[in-house]
C-alpha cells in the first residue's frame, strides 16, 4: 500500500460513468480568467 493520493481506478476521464464532463472545464477556465483579469486591473 502506498501513501500516494493517486488512484488509478478513478483517474480516467474515459470510464468514469459520466462524472467528468468536458463542458465543465470551459466554465472553470472562464472563472479563473475572470479572477486574473480583475487582479491585473488592480495593479
Amino acid at each position: 500500500e502506498s501513501d500516494s493520493l493517486f488512484d488509478e481506478n478513478i483517474a480516467s476521464f474515459e470510464d468514469d460513468q459520466g462524472a467528468y464532463d468536458q463542458k465543465d472545464a470551459a466554465g472553470f477556465i472562464k472563472l479563473n480568467a475572470l479572477r486574473l483579469r480583475i487582479a491585473a486591473k488592480r495593479k
